[in-house]
Formats: C-alpha cells, structure tokens, sequence
C-alpha cells in the first residue's frame, strides 16, 4: 500500500492523522462530496482546526463537473447550495441544455426542484448532473437528507438515470488514483459512508475501511453487500493499525 484515501466529512475527530501519515512514506488525498463551500473555504476551516490540508489534496465533486460541462459543452441550470457557485463561474449558464444537482440544503424547495424538473422535461435529451448521491449526513443537530434522495425524484418524474460525480463514482476514484500514480490496490479508503466511501472504493479495486463516526450505524457490520475490509473506532485508530503495520 502506498497511500490512504480519507474521507473528509463535516466533523473531523483526529487532526494528528494526517500529519501522521505524511510523516511516513504514504502519499494522503482527502475524498468528499462537500458540495456546500468551495474547496479553499472547505480547507480553510480545516486548517483553522488543526488540519495539515491543502488544496491540491482534496478532490471534491464540483470541480470534477466543471471539467465535465466544459469537455461536452454543457450549459448547466444549478440546483446548488449557494456557498459552491462560485466553483461554476468559468461556466456558461445561459439556456441550459443539462441540470447539475449538489447538497442545496434550504434551496431544495419545492419551487426550486420543480424548475429543475421543468428544465429537464423540456430537453430532447435530458442530461442530470449529480454531485454525489448519498442519502443524508450528520451535522451538529442530527442527520439531515443528502442530495441522493432528490437526484432519485428527478430521474423518477424524468424517468431518467443521473450521472454521478463523485463519491462512489469509480471515475472520480479513479481520478484520485491517477493524481497520486496508483493502482488501486496500492490505495486504502478510510471514511464513515459504507456504501458511498467503502463500497465505491472497493468497486474500484482498492480496500476500504469504515469508522464507526459520523454516519455510521451499527447495522453497517451486517449489510447485505457492503462489507468493509475492515472496522475502526475512529480516524486516530485507523491510522495507528495502518503504521503499525508498516513499522511506523
């Protein structure tokens, strides 16, 4: 193994790890499907935690569609929280030919789903963009539902298959893995999403580690096609079995 991918989820436990990791010879990328801020303001309050993070580390899943809308010349209609837009200011809006959805939070009214919905109806070819598709996360009042659960109502009234950008796309992994020079089972998936984390890395060819943090539920160790290769407290846990591994 010669690098970790980390899961970079809205309540980080361990701001050691990654310094951790770095100081061994294990390259470190941070994998998420934050679509609520832009990457640097997403970084800068990581560093303002203790976090050793930069930029060019985290693969997020705006940026990914933006190259993806200028490489088919797409011209988006946004159904985003209004923190991520500017990461779509190089992009041509105007009379969109395809919907991008992320994690829009308050902006998923039902006047706002609707008109992506209108815009998608109206395409001959209707083309539904979504960054990332999980179905809720944790924040420091309780769960909340994820963009996945509003991606399924529009390919349902549009009958429709979104394309996924980001967490478990394999393409988007596999982006991540090219960064770094990797093959995948030179890589392991640290994160607390079962399904989005674990499962998409694994379908990918790398292994995958779940923390029982965050979104993590106790049935997680009994789902039906998921099983992590392997299951840790935490981070900081995590990161210790790797090293001690390694005779760190």
């Amino acid at each position: 193994m010669h690098s970790v991918i980390h899961h970079a989820d809205k309540q980080w436990e361990a701001s050691k790890a990654p310094k951790r990791l770095k100081a061994s010879d294990l390259q470190l990328r941070f994998c998420t499907n934050e679509t609520q801020a832009t990457r640097e303001k997403f970084v800068a309050k990581l560093q303002r935690l203790g976090f050793d993070i930069s930029v060019s580390e985290v693969f997020s899943p705006a940026p990914a569609a933006v190259a993806v809308l200028k490489e088919k010349g797409l011209r988006p209609h946004l159904l985003v929280y209004d923190g991520v837009l500017p990461e779509f200011d190089s992009v041509d809006k105007t009379d969109p030919n395809c919907v991008v959805i992320g994690d829009a939070a308050e902006n998923f009214s039902y006047q706002n789903v609707n008109e992506a919905f209108r815009v998608l109806i109206g395409l001959e070819k209707p083309l539904l963009f979504s960054l990332g598709q999980g179905r809720y996360y944790k924040e420091t009042g309780g769960l909340k539902l994820d963009v996945g659960v509003y991606m399924k109502a529009l390919e349902y009234a549009c009958d429709l298959e979104a394309e996924v950008i980001g967490k478990p796309s394999s393409m988007f992994f596999q982006s991540v893995l090219n960064d770094m020079g990797l093959h995948p089972h030179e890589a392991l998936m640290i994160g607390d999403d079962l399904v989005n984390d674990v499962g998409g890395a694994q379908r990918c060819g790398m292994k995958g580690v779940q923390v029982r943090t965050g979104k993590y539920r106790p049935t997680d160790e009994r789902h039906p096609t998921v099983t992590a290769d392997g299951t840790v407290d935490n981070l900081a846990q995590a990161v210790d079995v790797i090293l001690n591994q390694r005779g760190h």
